[in-house]
């Protein structure tokens, strides 16, 4: 006891008590470090979209590059956290930590379930229900894709192989294959609109309404042609992707190019299934 009768704090007392606050304040670093990789993913998703950074730099450095170590280095942290919440005392609100951990899981089955479609699809971003001669873009959109340095619109019977793109892949099957044998095998369920009764005016404002209806941008009806033209932007990263109708001899073709990227992960096909539907719909309602 000192002279006014109050114990005297310890080297071995502060350490305990640093140690205690230590671990309960865990949970607490846990999840804002879980908070911040998921602003990161936030970001790199979202910031090509916005202007704020270039795609290359979200998908590539940030998803690609540094998002596993980002979902390895919280994941563990939180499960320590986790741990020393639940087993240690005093214990820390171990619902912090719970949250914090699931934050990278969640992250990690995203990463891991973009992989599987990404591996499920053929690396292709150009998809068309005219395989022999699909629709072409006007002059316009082939100038501004030109402008944007987007991806080439490539001749469908030309082996991938012999396209800059795909020619230095290992995949000497895919190589020789040609877009439209690899559209012909893969998406064998797109097919051409047959107008029926429909007359072409009714076709082109079918497909004017269908494509205003699924979200497509910059809808017009090409001046001089057969062709009604759209551009589609993808939720995450702001992907833009032009997309064709053509009228002509009874019946609707469509074709969906992507900008960027070699694989489209599938949602060109996805996309000309959904104008077909939307076009078919209002066909049938005529």
């Amino acid at each position: 006891m000192s002279e006014t009768g109050q114990h005297e704090t310890t080297p071995h007392s502060d350490t305990g008590a640093g140690k205690r606050l230590w671990r309960s304040s865990l949970p607490k670093w846990a999840l804002w470090l879980s908070l911040g990789v998921l602003a990161w993913f936030a970001l790199a998703a979202f910031g090509p979209k916005f202007g704020l950074i270039p795609w290359q730099t979200g998908l590539g450095f940030m998803l690609r590059d540094a998002g596993l170590p980002l979902i390895g280095i919280s994941a563990v942290f939180a499960l320590v956290a986790l741990v020393f919440a639940l087993v240690k005392t005093p214990r820390g609100p171990w619902w912090k930590a719970a949250i914090a951990l699931a934050i990278p899981v969640t992250l990690l089955m995203g990463l891991m379930s973009l992989r599987a479609q990404a591996e499920s699809v053929p690396p292709i971003h150009d998809v068309a229900t005219d395989l022999r001669d699909p629709p072409t873009f006007s002059p316009a959109t082939m100038a501004l894709r030109s402008e944007l340095g987007a991806n080439p619109v490539n001749d469908y019977g030309t082996p991938l192989g012999q396209l800059p793109m795909w020619e230095g892949s290992d995949d000497e099957v895919l190589k020789a294959k040609n877009h439209a044998d690899i559209i012909a095998e893969e998406y064998q369920g797109l097919k051409p609109i047959i107008l029926g009764n429909a007359s072409e005016e009714q076709a082109f404002d079918a497909i004017i309404a269908a494509m205003g209806e699924i979200g497509l941008q910059e809808v017009r009806r090409v001046e001089g042609s057969n062709t009604v033209e759209g551009v589609a932007e993808t939720f995450a990263f702001g992907f833009k992707d032009d997309v064709v109708a053509r009228v002509a001899d009874g019946q609707i073709d469509l074709r969906s190019v992507s900008r960027v990227g070699v694989s489209d992960l599938g949602y060109n096909a996805a996309r000309v299934r959904e104008l077909t539907e939307a076009i078919e719909a209002r066909l049938a309602g005529e």
